[in-house]
């Protein structure tokens, strides 16, 4: 009888804030004996500053350009740029203690989610196979980040079970919804099916319905500020946090020097069209319709994809079941109203074998 999936645990230290790092190539010789057998790998990251970039997106951006696409990101999301999550001052989630050693990272993880980065992903076990792990928020207080992944080496995914789950939504048009919200009891259900399914290693399979439009999927930290006022900002104007960095010029060119105010042109053109196309953007902009390209719809904009993947494996107690970081929740995402009262997503759950 062939032996089950093999499960390893790798530990990073980031080179950087910003980091991105081959996976593969970070393989012990020991690690690579260990999975050639298998001809698939998983990969999880238990992180929500730091995930895998999807195969398909790799492949439409070429292994070359996946630091330009990070870099995009970063300055989109510049880092300060006065997020709500980082005044700790209204932090209700942290005690003093750990605001003064809390991060202050609303931009990884607004990165993280529009950058369409994903805590779990599969990819063909085989030499050349490039696999991307992304670090937005990798040194803190001058000190690296622990991070841990786990790679999986499987021969086989099979469907199990399949189940249909109804989220409800309020009226608002933009709205996010965290899916382990007890009040909800759609995790716990989620839970339950898992379990009664008995499968020992596997993922499981959010994906909304092909008929729902205008919203999303994403795994992050639902914390109030970031979700309601951070990511819903981002919503309504995609580009805002970086706009900040240049409307005080923008808006009024003739207070500052000519020279500065063409540095601050060039930057913001040169960053559009250094990577942005692949966030769905259009190319070269000229002054007279820049506040058109800032104002750039999110459908357009995000890359956040329909679907993610739950791990479901042996966990620190010993049990079986939904493995997750401890600040990770499934999170649904809308930036248009629903015209029901639910919206419908599939569940689909897999063995490794």
């Amino acid at each position: 009888m062939a032996e089950g999936p093999l499960d390893l645990t790798l530990e990073l230290a980031p080179r950087a804030r910003f980091d991105v790092v081959e996976l593969r190539s970070r393989l012990s010789a020991e690690h690579r004996d260990a999975l050639a057998p298998y001809p698939s790998c998983l990969y999880w990251s238990s992180h929500t500053t730091a995930g895998f970039l999807d195969r398909s997106l790799i492949s439409r951006l070429g292994p070359a350009r996946v630091p330009t696409y990070v870099d995009a990101l970063r300055r989109i999301f510049p880092e300060g740029a006065g997020y709500e999550h980082d005044r700790m001052e209204r932090r209700q989630d942290l005690d003093a203690a750990q605001r003064a050693v809390e991060p202050r990272n609303a931009d990884s993880h607004l990165a993280f989610i529009a950058g369409g980065l994903r805590p779990c992903v599969t990819h063909p076990n085989r030499p050349g196979e490039t696999v991307y792990f992304v670090e937005l928020d990798g040194i803190n207080d001058g000190r690296p980040r622990r991070r841990l992944t786990r790679v999986i080496g499987f021969r086989n995914e099979a469907v199990v079970a399949q189940t249909r789950i109804d989220v409800p939504m309020s009226r608002h048009p933009i709205e996010s919804v965290n899916l382990k919200d007890p009040r909800l009891g759609i995790y716990d259900r989620l839970a339950d099916f898992v379990a009664r399914a008995g499968v020992g290693t596997g993922r499981l399979h959010l994906a909304l319905d092909p008929g729902e439009r205008h919203a999303a999927l994403t795994v992050n930290e639902f914390e109030t500020l970031l979700m309601k006022y951070d990511l819903a900002a981002v919503l309504r104007e995609p580009l805002r946090f970086m706009a900040v960095q240049y409307r005080g010029l923008l808006a009024n060119p003739r207070a500052v020097p000519g020279k500065a105010l063409g540095y601050a042109q060039y930057d913001l053109v040169r960053v559009l069209n250094s990577g942005l196309d692949t966030l769905g953007l259009q190319g070269s902009i000229v002054e007279k319709v820049l506040a058109r390209t800032l104002a750039v719809p999110a459908a357009r904009f995000f890359r956040i994809g329909r679907s993610v993947h739950l791990l479901v494996a042996e966990r620190e107690d010993g049990r079986r079941g939904f493995v997750e970081g401890q600040y990770q929740s499934p999170i649904l995402v809308q930036w248009q109203k629903s015209p029901r009262p639910a919206r419908v997503l599939h569940a689909t759950l897999t063995r490794l074998e």
